[in-house]
């Protein structure tokens, strides 16, 4: 796990406990602040996700000349 796939997941359970918190006590304007806290929690951690992969597939293609 990387640190945007961490920071991510951190920012998108925050939204989701902002948005909770918004419902319990009536406030439309925290419930949009958690989610989009989520969605920017998403994004990041697919990023985080998109970097993953492509380190991961160079390290392949590094492995593969190295076997060479």
């Amino acid at each position: 796990m990387n640190k945007n796939q961490a920071q991510g997941t951190v920012k998108n359970i925050a939204g989701q406990v902002q948005e909770k918190v918004g419902q319990l006590v009536g406030s439309k304007e925290q419930q949009l602040k958690g989610l989009e806290k989520q969605i920017s929690g998403k994004a990041e951690k697919r990023a985080g996700d998109v970097k993953e992969l492509v380190q991961d597939a160079k390290d392949l293609a590094s492995d593969v000349i190295k076997n060479k």
